[in-house]
């Protein structure tokens, strides 16, 4: 009679812990959760390829949000009109800048499409000033801020991952619905817009941690990168959507990009698993036993609930698991310094990553150079971005990517501040800094994740998703600005600002190849016995 777990065989790798009904339960003889679930679940098959599919997903919705105001909220075209009373005003050209319509009379000028293309046009913002032409696209940052600090440690305490990813696109999509429907002027506008920032505020960490945790050490970095291709599908499909609806109104940009969420959120929440680790830390014995089964990729032994306590040896100390909100997680950071060092580092790349990730492409408008096709090509830089994160973060430190990318970014950016008049090498520049930005932002996400132990990952990932999108809130002023210096201001900010917080990285430890830690004490204790290595005690 063959064994019916022949891949569980006593060894010297697993000890049988006790005997039950079905027989002897085989554990590892590791004391580390990671080994255990990699154990279970580190096989990748079909089933856990598809669950990633669908979770990372999200962030292609996440993507269209985060950009969509290039098309709704972009500076329409116009030209002069020719008619009896102003034949003889040589004061109206064409290639004047937008703002040049306020000083003319109404009947002497025309949008070139139909006014409700842009929420611009609509509502005659030509002439409103910097700040309320970029209010739109700076309330959804500043949305988004205001939704990390309120949702973010939800998913490191009651809601879980799972709970919070579909809440979050609920809101993101039913208050997108809404900007289309109800906007009557910029102010309702704006306030729908911060809204639809709020709810996606955690959509990116929540899809990165659980699509991350629901598989093994060994697919991790690769699974990660999966929602980075799926965002850039979802910013790539914006300049689609526009172009097969240019002329109609802004509207419709919504509707498209918005209902489709709808039914994503009710996929994810039949279809797809809590994170066992969440639940693990959470002393949710019977859920985690059985998301543990449900995601193996082969048949295994039959757990109990013994098996729970036994894996590390403590099942008593987290019978009702730790309970952190927003500001207890911020107390922990601040009480650990080592904890508190790395997150301000890591916001602090953030900060500057996020100015140029999200800026670069808001001020594309300011470029001679078609809005639809420059959009695209951006869009398509983070195709390569992905690709090169992918082969290299397995191979190179994390701190060199980071450091080399946000440095070649800023250089880029500079540049492209000064060379306005070659049409062709302004635009690669730009292209260039954007896709140096993703490629050291998709580092920065990873590397985030590997410097925080399970208890506090996901909220110590949104603080870092946080300092990047208050970098993202500062951009469209500073676009809206440099549109009179055809990108000049906004342009040498972006990259002064990425070149330097790029510098932050010396502060941080190096993680590769280092195992993920689950506990506060275990990421302390290997703080502890690395800075004793540095200095020879060990």
């Amino acid at each position: 009679m063959t064994d019916s777990y022949p891949f569980l065989s006593p060894s010297d790798d697993f000890i049988t812990s006790r005997e039950s009904a079905e027989g002897p339960l085989l554990m590892p003889k590791t004391s580390s959760l990671d080994d255990t679930i990699e154990h279970y679940i580190g096989d990748f098959g079909w089933k856990q390829f598809l669950r990633t599919i669908l979770i990372s997903i999200a962030w292609a919705f996440d993507g269209q949000q985060s950009f969509i105001s290039i098309f709704t909220d972009a500076e329409p075209t116009w030209h002069c009109v020719s008619t009896p009373q102003n034949q003889n005003n040589s004061t109206c050209s064409s290639n004047s800048t937008l703002s040049s319509v306020c000083v003319l009379p109404k009947d002497a000028w025309s949008w070139d499409a139909s006014p409700y293309t842009s929420t611009i046009s609509e509502w005659s913002l030509q002439c409103a000033g910097s700040f309320l032409t970029g209010l739109p696209a700076s309330s959804f940052f500043i949305g988004s801020l205001a939704g990390g600090f309120l949702l973010a440690t939800l998913a490191d305490s009651s809601l879980g991952r799972k709970n919070l990813l579909v809440l979050s696109c609920l809101i993101m999509s039913l208050s997108g619905i809404l900007t289309a429907l109800v906007s009557t002027n910029v102010w309702i506008y704006a306030a729908l817009r911060f809204l639809t920032g709020f709810g996606r505020a955690t959509i990116n960490t929540c899809a990165l941690v659980l699509s991350t945790e629901l598989v093994g050490k060994r697919w991790r970095a690769q699974v990660g990168i999966i929602g980075f291709v799926f965002f850039t599908l979802g910013f790539l499909s914006l300049p689609l959507i526009g172009y097969l609806n240019r002329g109609s109104s802004w509207r419709l940009l919504y509707i498209w990009t918005c209902v489709p969420p709808i039914f994503h959120c009710i996929l994810v929440h039949l279809y797809v698993s809590e994170s066992p680790r969440w639940l693990y830390v959470r002393g949710r014995k019977e859920e985690f036993i059985k998301t543990l089964k449900g995601l193996a990729a082969r048949e295994k032994p039959n757990l109990t609930s013994s098996f729970f306590g036994t894996i590390m040896g403590f099942e008593e100390n987290i019978e009702d698991g730790p309970n952190f909100d927003f500001y207890s997680t911020m107390k922990t950071f601040w009480e650990r310094k080592w904890a508190f060092r790395r997150l301000m580092a890591v916001m602090a790349i953030g900060f500057g990553t996020g100015m140029v990730y999200y800026g670069m492409p808001l001020g594309l408008g300011s470029l001679s150079f078609n809005l639809y096709l420059s959009v695209s090509l951006n869009a398509l830089a983070e195709f390569p971005s992905s690709l090169i994160t992918f082969l290299l973060v397995g191979k190179l430190n994390r701190k060199e990517l980071v450091l080399g990318f946000a440095m070649a970014s800023g250089i880029c950016s500079i540049i492209c501040a000064f060379y306005s008049k070659w049409k062709a090498l302004q635009i690669s520049l730009e292209m260039f800094s954007f896709f140096s930005a993703c490629t050291a932002f998709n580092v920065l996400l990873i590397y985030t994740l590997e410097l925080f132990p399970t208890c506090v990952r996901n909220s110590a990932l949104s603080m870092v998703r946080q300092a990047v999108v208050l970098g993202g809130a500062f951009s469209p002023v500073l676009v809206a600005v440099g549109r009179n210096t055809k990108g000049l201001l906004s342009y040498g900010v972006f990259g002064v600002t990425i070149a330097v917080s790029g510098l932050f990285v010396g502060c941080l430890p190096e993680t590769k190849g280092d195992e993920i830690c689950d506990t506060l004490e275990e990421e302390e204790q290997k703080e502890i016995m690395a800075a004793r290595s540095v200095h020879g005690l060990v």
